[in-house]
């Protein structure tokens, strides 16, 4: 089973660690990709164009100086750096072990920097975001799709997406894993309504990712994920390539 989160702004800062090493990321066969947007990205840091660029609000532009030192600032694995409320609700710190690990083995995570990253993977805290269009590759989603394709296409089991709409177009699921491919959709129920929503959606994510991880045998149909998701509390709705889940007001 593979579970695609996408990233969060928020990020932990790395006091030590050691430097980025792009060899020693899970799927290597992005290295190359990396380092052309990890260039590009340093390279826009030092200009005067950069905020517009990165589409950063003035209280965010110290961000900028994170960027400039990418390759020698200290690093810290994706599933520590990562801290907004999707990867607090996962609560990875606090799994037991065997369940951190069947996480470090299950979970992605998309990045507009990186592409894809395991948990474990040692990265410096950085600000670029998928939806950006960085000179002069231009839409890191469309830049990234060839790139992610021959590698997430080719692996198997069922696929949990959750990703948020700018970070699911830099990978489509090929037709032929239609059938093994489901998209986690969140909706808030009052009143007899259901309403998508986004704060609560993130920590729904969040906390359906760690009864997936706390789950020992990885569910290996859409019906079996449903039934997993239900034992562990949640309500969930099974459609053709969709499960809604059910959050109450």
């Amino acid at each position: 089973m593979l579970i695609l989160l996408p990233p969060s702004e928020g990020k932990s800062a790395a006091r030590r660690g050691p430097a980025l090493d792009l060899a020693g990321l899970s799927f290597p066969e992005l290295t190359g990709h990396r380092e052309k947007v990890l260039d590009a990205l340093v390279q826009l840091s030092h200009t005067p164009e950069a905020q517009a660029v990165l589409e950063l609000t003035d209280g965010l532009a110290g961000e900028i100086v994170k960027n400039r030192a990418l390759r020698t600032a200290p690093t810290l694995a994706a599933g520590k750096l990562y801290s907004g409320v999707l990867y607090d609700h996962l609560g990875l710190a606090t799994l037991p072990a065997r369940a951190r690990r069947r996480a470090e083995q299950r979970i992605v995570i998309m990045s507009g920097l990186w592409g894809a990253l395991r948990l474990t993977d040692r990265v410096p805290p950085y600000r670029l975001s998928m939806g950006v269009r960085l000179p002069p590759m231009g839409g890191l989603a469309a830049y990234w799709r060839p790139a992610l394709r021959p590698v997430l296409d080719a692996e198997e089991g069922l696929i949990v997406d959750m990703r948020s709409a700018t970070y699911g177009a830099a990978w489509k699921p090929p037709r032929e894993a239609g059938s093994r491919v489901v998209a986690v959709r969140v909706l808030q129920e009052a009143n007899g309504k259901r309403t998508v929503v986004s704060h609560m959606a993130k920590a729904t994510r969040g906390a359906v990712a760690r009864s997936l991880a706390e789950h020992a045998k990885a569910p290996a149909t859409p019906e079996q994920l449903a039934h997993v998701l239900a034992g562990f509390g949640h309500r969930a709705e099974l459609h053709p390539g969709r499960l809604d889940v059910i959050v109450s007001s």
